[in-house]
């Protein structure tokens, strides 16, 4: 049977899953956190501890770090390196690094016309301030997060500049995106080699305006209509990516992307749909690797 590592973090719910679910299906558990990867570019090997990744079959990637970070770019440069030298590598570090960076992302759907909410980038305060105006309320996201962390929604009115200038402290490229009526849930449609496996809903607690389980949204089972997953397919289609979960909100103007996830959300496929996503990944690689 093959040896594959599993690129996560020790600890995390959906990493020791994989790991465990690969362990079951093949034998062989290799829980790899890419911050103890030791690379040897004269030697061309990489480390983790005593074994030498670039004797394994494979390696699946579900997390590059607990938090995201540009940090993370790097780590996936490191794993890039083996990818050029020709270990198999599920999603491909190349491709994951395209969606990780939330400006590069949206750059590319926006270039292929992909419906998004009304969007904005900038350094000037003044301009981050007349889009606040133009859209009302908008939402300003850090470049690297995830489940909402470090996003706010800012109010046109007096204070408005202020908090702007109290995020560009710790955000120097402002992400500013029109705050849309998700009727209060907003959608998980997943993809497993680009075919579309199932839909989760993330509902807010009706207290939070946004829908992460972080700030008390639950998961449920959802149908989505046709053009939804046509709109989630086309944007998934543009990164390649091996397993990936488009967020989308179903509003009155129709589907509107948020993002391309770069790891996909294990946990709301399990709670919503019943499927066990690790599984049913495991099975595509073995696949792939013809075994």
């Amino acid at each position: 049977m093959p040896k594959i590592g599993v690129i996560g973090v020790p600890g995390g719910w959906s990493s020791e899953s994989l790991a465990d679910t690969v362990a079951e299906m093949t034998g062989y558990r290799l829980l790899i956190h890419p911050a103890k990867i030791c690379l040897n570019l004269s030697e061309k090997t990489a480390w983790h501890e005593d074994i030498n990744l670039c004797e394994l079959d494979a390696l699946m990637i579900k997390k590059v770090g607990a938090r995201y970070s540009p940090d993370l770019l790097d780590r996936l440069e490191i794993l890039r390196f083996l990818y050029e030298k020709g270990i198999k590598i599920f999603s491909s570090p190349l491709n994951i690094m395209r969606v990780l960076d939330r400006l590069s992302c949206t750059v590319s759907l926006q270039a292929n016309e992909i419906p998004m909410p009304p969007t904005t980038i900038t350094e000037d305060v003044s301009a981050a301030l007349r889009t606040v105006e133009a859209y009302g309320q908008a939402v300003f996201k850090p470049l690297y997060t995830s489940k909402a962390r470090g996003m706010i929604v800012i109010k046109s009115g007096p204070v408005a500049r202020k908090e702007i200038e109290n995020f560009k402290q710790t955000n120097s490229i402002l992400y500013i995106q029109k705050r849309i009526n998700h009727r209060g849930k907003d959608l998980g449609v997943v993809f497993l080699g680009g075919e579309y496996l199932t839909t989760y809903a993330r509902c807010n607690d009706k207290l939070s305006w946004n829908t992460t389980t972080r700030n008390g949204g639950k998961y449920e089972p959802y149908t989505p209509s046709e053009e939804t997953v046509a709109v989630a397919r086309k944007a998934q289609d543009l990164f390649g990516l091996d397993f990936t979960c488009v967020d989308v909100a179903e509003t009155d103007e129709g589907p509107m992307v948020f993002e391309v996830s770069a790891f996909g959300g294990f946990r709301g496929i399990q709670t919503a749909s019943g499927m066990d996503a690790a599984r049913l990944y495991v099975e595509y690689v073995l696949k792939r690797l013809n075994l």
